[in-house]
C-alpha cells in the first residue's frame, strides 16, 4: 500500500473518533469565514439565522403542511419561502404561519404549487447553486460574497445587496448555467 493511501485511511479512523470535535471545529471555521466575508453585519447574520430557525420550525410543526414541502431562507430580515405546496391555501397558510415570526421585513411567497419535488430533483438544485457560486467567485463583475444563491426545482432566486450592473452580470451567469429553469431577482439595489 502506498504510503499516500495509508495516510488517508489513518486520517479517515481518526476523524471517524473524533467526529464530533472534527465537525464542531470545522463548523466554526466555515462560519467564521463566511462571517468575515459576508457584507451583512455579524447582527444581521445572527438574525438571518434566528429567523430561519424559527420560521422553519413554525413550518415543520405546522401538521397541515405536512403534505407540502416548505422553506424559509432569510436575507437581509426578508423571507423567501420556496417549495411546493399542493393547493393554494397551503401556499398562503405556511405565509400566514410565519407572518409573525420577529424580526421579519418582508415575505416572498415563491412556493410554487405541484407535488413535493424528488431527491433527484433537490440533488440537482444543489448542483445548480454550486456552479452558480463558483462562476460568480470567478467573475470580477459579481461580489460573489454579496449574493446568496438559491435553487429550487430549476429556479435561481438571488439575494443580496448589489448594484445594477452587478445585479445585471450576477442573472446573466446565472441565467446561462446548464438546468437553470428561470432565475429570480431578489436583489436590493444599491444607490
Amino acid at each position: 500500500m502506498n504510503q499516500s493511501r495509508h495516510i488517508l485511511i489513518v486520517t479517515a479512523l481518526c476523524l471517524a473518533f473524533l467526529q464530533g470535535c472534527a465537525a464542531v471545529a470545522v463548523g466554526a471555521a466555515a462560519v467564521g469565514v463566511s462571517s468575515a466575508s459576508d457584507p451583512r453585519t455579524i447582527g444581521t447574520q445572527i438574525d438571518d439565522q434566528t429567523i430561519e430557525m424559527k420560521a422553519n420550525a413554525k413550518l415543520g410543526n405546522q401538521k397541515k403542511l405536512n403534505e407540502a414541502r416548505v422553506i424559509a431562507v432569510s436575507y437581509n430580515n426578508n423571507v423567501l419561502l420556496i417549495g411546493q405546496a399542493p393547493t393554494e391555501a397551503l401556499k398562503r397558510l405556511a405565509e400566514d404561519t410565519i407572518r409573525d415570526t420577529n424580526g421579519i421585513n418582508n415575505i416572498f411567497n415563491q412556493i410554487r404549487i405541484g407535488s413535493k419535488a424528488s431527491p433527484g430533483v433537490l440533488a440537482g438544485d444543489s448542483w445548480i447553486t454550486s456552479k452558480i457560486k463558483l462562476k460568480f467567485a470567478s467573475n470580477d463583475a459579481v461580489p460573489a460574497t454579496s449574493i446568496k444563491v438559491v435553487t429550487e426545482n430549476g429556479e435561481v432566486f438571488l439575494l443580496g445587496n448589489v448594484t445594477q450592473q452587478q445585479a445585471n452580470a450576477a442573472i446573466d451567469i446565472a441565467r446561462n448555467v446548464d438546468g437553470v429553469e428561470r432565475v429570480i431577482k431578489a436583489l436590493t439595489i444599491k444607490g
